[in-house]
C-alpha cells in the first residue's frame, strides 16, 4: 500500500479525480487530499464531485508520501501560483517518486521546472507550454517517462489509471 498525496483546489476536473481515486483505493492505496486549508470542501468544475481537504499545504511534508497525484481542470493552474505547492510537487520529481498528472495537471510541473527532456502529454491547450518547458510532447492517451505518468483528457482515464497503478506495484 502506498501513500499518495493528491494536490488540488476548487475547479478540478471531476472525473480526473474520482476515477483515479477509486482505482487507487480499490488497490488499497491511501490518498491524502492536500489543499490550501484543512477541512475545506473543494468542488469540481462540473459540480459532480467534492473532496474535503485532509491536510493544508503548510503542514504537508512531501517526504511522508510515496507518490503525487495531480488531477486536471483549472485546479493545477490555480495551485501553481502558490510556491508551497510548486516546491511540494518538485520534491517528487527530484526524488524519482511516482507522479501522476492528467489534463492540465502538468502545468504545476511546468512551474516547478522539472520537465526538461521528459516525455509527456497533456491537454491540447497546454502542449505548447510543455514544449516551451523543454518537454518532448506526444499526443497519446498516456505517456510514461520513468516515474512520470501523464494523460490528456477524461477519455484517457482507463490508460492513465492502469499506468499509474503499475508505478505503485
Amino acid at each position: 500500500m502506498s501513500k499518495i498525496a493528491c494536490v488540488m483546489t476548487d475547479m478540478f476536473e471531476d472525473s480526473e479525480y474520482t476515477s483515479p481515486l477509486e482505482a487507487f483505493q480499490k488497490d488499497g492505496h491511501e490518498i491524502t487530499v492536500i489543499g490550501d486549508e484543512k477541512g475545506k470542501t473543494v468542488t469540481g468544475k462540473n459540480g459532480d464531485a467534492e473532496a474535503e481537504v485532509d491536510l493544508s499545504i503548510d503542514h504537508a511534508n512531501a517526504s511522508d508520501y510515496d507518490a503525487l497525484f495531480i488531477p486536471g481542470g483549472f485546479s493545477p493552474d490555480i495551485l501553481r501560483g502558490n510556491d508551497a505547492f510548486v516546491t511540494f510537487s518538485k520534491h517528487f520529481m527530484l526524488h524519482d517518486k511516482p507522479v501522476f498528472a492528467i489534463c492540465h495537471g502538468p502545468q504545476l510541473l511546468i512551474t516547478a521546472d522539472v520537465l526538461q527532456g521528459r516525455k509527456v502529454t497533456g491537454f491540447k491547450s497546454i502542449q505548447m507550454d510543455l514544449r516551451h518547458a523543454g518537454a518532448n510532447v506526444f499526443d497519446e492517451e498516456v505517456v510514461v517517462c520513468g516515474n512520470l505518468v501523464t494523460s490528456r483528457t477524461p477519455d484517457d482515464l482507463e490508460a492513465f489509471n492502469r499506468e499509474s497503478k503499475a508505478q505503485l506495484n
